[in-house]
């Protein structure tokens, strides 16, 4: 129903950005839009190029990839943490084109990029009635992840809702397409709810929202702001706890898709312990491709009590640039 109405509108839904404030997202909209035509091979190294462009245009996320590289790989030399970082924006640059994939991408057409192990699992935790928390985390691949999932399995999705109209109502209408529903991360109740009526959701709570939602457990060897959500839902729903990974393979092979078990004895009332659980699931996956995981975001700025900051400041940087 929901791809049908967006197919009905799709003549009347651009008017509402002729603006010039929105011709520059209109641009890139139209050319990730035209990409998703060439073959994969194709758009994949387009997206392995754009990244080695970010490497020199996004000099404070550079600075953020080096500061989480040194915290969570001390050891490593100082060669070995340059290459990293490049690997690093050039699956960021190829996540762009892969999620313009998950949004425009033929069914036909992607079919075959997909490798799932442990459907099974997600399909027994749904046949006890429960309600399912489809655990996942900011890989690059996450979007493209989802959208090759949705062709195997129905699920509704925790989304964080763009400032930029345009960029939303491309989000929006995306994800309605091919998710049964889009929840926005502060409705609460519809996850829960969502939950309760036994339906699988799929939810990122790897992110920093400051000490007031979180408890401070490790994460690759850091103490980190964790958020308490999961445990919390899981506690309030019933729901079961199933871990979902995507994970790029090499030559242009297509995505790996990894479901596990469900989390047993999980929560346990102790909220340090819960986000520690979580957190050894993620580091579990962020291990086998951390060139793959989305170190672009500041996941350590929430330092414990008397620790000082990891980043540099924002403002200071850039005038120190110029």
């Amino acid at each position: 129903m929901n791809s049908e109405k967006n197919k009905q509108s799709d003549v009347f839904w651009l008017k509402n950005f002729l603006h010039p404030r929105y011709w520059f997202a209109l641009f890139s909209v139209a050319l990730l839009w035209m990409g998703t035509r060439l073959p994969y091979s194709v758009q994949m190294n387009a997206g392995s190029a754009l990244g080695r462009v970010l490497y020199y245009f996004m000099p404070w996320r550079r600075i953020v990839v080096e500061t989480n590289t040194n915290l969570i790989f001390p050891d490593w030399s100082a060669e070995k943490k340059n290459q990293f970082v490049k690997k690093n924006f050039r699956s960021l640059g190829m996540s762009l084109i892969e999620t313009s994939l998950s949004w425009w991408g033929k069914d036909k057409m992607l079919a075959p990029l997909c490798h799932i192990e442990g459907l099974e699992h997600l399909q027994n935790a749904l046949d006890q009635g429960k309600g399912v928390i489809l655990l996942s985390a900011h890989f690059t691949c996450l979007e493209i992840g989802g959208r090759l999932l949705s062709m195997h399995q129905p699920f509704y999705v925790i989304y964080k809702s763009s400032k930029n109209p345009l960029y939303e109502t491309v989000i929006k209408r995306s994800r309605e397409e091919h998710f049964t529903r889009a929840i926005d991360r502060h409705d609460m109740r519809s996850f829960i709810r969502s939950l309760k009526d036994n339906k699988a959701v799929w939810y990122a709570p790897d992110q920093d929202f400051g000490p007031w939602h979180s408890v401070f457990a490790p994460l690759m060897g850091v103490m980190t702001a964790s958020l308490k959500a999961p445990a919390k839902v899981a506690k309030m729903s019933g729901a079961l706890v199933v871990p979902f990974f995507p994970q790029g393979m090499d030559e242009n092979k297509g995505y790996k898709l990894t479901i596990l078990p469900a989390l047993e004895n999980y929560p346990v009332d102790d909220e340090v312990e819960d986000a520690r659980r979580i957190n050894e699931v993620i580091e579990t996956q962020v291990k086998k491709v951390p060139e793959q995981y989305l170190w672009v975001h500041c996941r350590f700025k929430t330092r414990p009590e008397g620790e000082p900051p990891v980043y540099p400041v924002r403002k200071r940087f850039w005038k120190k640039k110029a």
